[in-house]
């Protein structure tokens, strides 16, 4: 027995999810532990007796897969920021809270801003590496910036 891959993320997309979630304790590996085993159900061959063996099934490869997603090996060496702070030599203590205030960004303005002022990449090849358009690029440096200069502001207006 075979069931349609739609019929079955319609069915049982929430369970898996929560079984999953239950085990990786994160969002992101959780729905991709669930999209992981509806694509192992699409390859696979194997036949069903039941729905039940089906939904059995599911489950089972959705919690393995959840489990081997916590023993992967960048789960298992992830470093707090701050652990890795401790790692890092600064100048001055103000590079220290800069270099800080621009890990706190959001991702994507953080790398552009890292990329071209800690690792002095221009702005062309920045954009080769991210695959993005140079003008792309601009308007995350001059967004991040604004965000660095907003939140330096905000430190210094409470230092005062």
């Amino acid at each position: 027995m075979r069931q349609s891959l739609q019929e079955l993320m319609e069915q049982y997309q929430n369970s898996l999810y929560a079984a999953a979630f239950s085990v990786c304790k994160c969002a992101e590996d959780a729905e991709d532990a669930v999209q992981d085993t509806f694509l192992q159900y699409h390859t696979s061959k194997k036949e069903f007796e039941s729905g039940q063996h089906i939904r059995a099934w599911l489950i089972r490869v959705a919690i393995n897969k959840a489990k081997n997603m916590n023993r992967a090996f960048w789960r298992q060496n992830k470093v707090s920021l701050e652990d890795y702070m401790e790692t890092l030599a600064f100048e001055t203590p103000q590079s220290r809270d800069l270099f800080e205030t621009v890990m706190k960004l959001p991702e994507k303005y953080r790398i552009v801003i890292h990329l071209f002022y800690f690792e002095d990449f221009s702005v062309r090849e920045i954009g080769s590496i991210l695959s993005v358009s140079e003008s792309n690029v601009k308007v995350r440096l001059s967004r991040g910036r604004a965000l660095l200069r907003q939140t330096l502001r905000e430190e210094w207006e409470d230092d005062e």
